[in-house]
């Protein structure tokens, strides 16, 4: 395979492929979390931000983003403060129900995934392990393209 047929091949299926694998984790486990609350816990961990901010960072309308932290909310999962350089701005954070919440359900997802590569041979894995780095590196790539690090 060429380069160009390459190029073309993991664009056309990096991202059903790995979302398809994400959809089948989470809903072989516990469900404590959807695969939107998750992300949006996620991307809390790294500090608190407005609800504007998530909806974009988490590619939803900002309307879905109140209802999902309001659900979130309610189940002590993230608090809701004024932002202190703007008293009309809310800021979400994750609460440390909403950290032991997120690290059970990635604690689980990861040993479901452990047990599904425990069949793999060596080369397969090999193989993962290698793609697992190159997907950090383009993560990192097109944070970077984005503004954030």
């Amino acid at each position: 395979m060429d380069r160009a047929d390459a190029l073309d091949l993991v664009a056309t299926t990096l991202v059903s492929r790995t979302s398809r694998l994400a959809r089948l984790l989470m809903g072989r486990g516990s469900r404590q979390l959807t695969r939107t609350e998750a992300g949006l816990l996620a991307t809390l961990l790294d500090g608190p931000r407005r609800i504007t901010e998530l909806a974009e960072t988490e590619g939803l309308a900002q309307p879905s983003v109140s209802k999902l932290v309001d659900k979130l909310e309610a189940r002590h999962l993230v608090l809701r403060g004024r932002a202190a350089d703007d008293g009309r701005a809310v800021l979400v954070s994750i609460s440390t129900e909403g950290e032991r919440t997120l690290e059970s359900a990635r604690s689980e997802i990861r040993a479901l995934l452990r047990q599904s590569l425990v069949g793999l041979g060596d080369e397969d894995l090999a193989a993962l392990v290698k793609s697992s780095e190159v997907i950090e590196r383009l993560v990192r790539s097109l944070q970077v393209g984005e503004g954030r690090q």
